[in-house]
């Protein structure tokens, strides 16, 4: 089963998912580079995209991982720490 989730952004093109962040948020980043960061949420009238920089991604996917580990979702924070340490280390 494939789970990689792509988004088109208007200026940057096309996002990678790298999770999720909150109900109605996740964290993407550019395909190729992974160097910019955005965090994208969906409303019924479309999407919206902030900026982030790579320390405050990083900061984001920890916090998740840890939230992950917390609720018990192994599986789930394992894949995320693959993911973890392909775009951040």
């Amino acid at each position: 089963m494939n789970t990689e989730t792509y988004l088109n952004h208007p200026t940057f093109g096309l996002l990678f998912r790298v999770c999720m962040v909150e109900e109605n948020q996740e964290l993407f980043t550019t395909l190729y580079a992974q160097r910019l960061f955005f965090v994208v949420t969906s409303t019924p009238s479309g999407f919206s995209f902030e900026p982030l920089g790579r320390s405050d991604a990083r900061l984001m996917v920890e916090n998740r991982l840890r939230h992950l580990r917390r609720l018990g979702q192994m599986t789930e924070h394992s894949k995320l720490q693959g993911v973890h340490k392909q775009t951040f280390m």
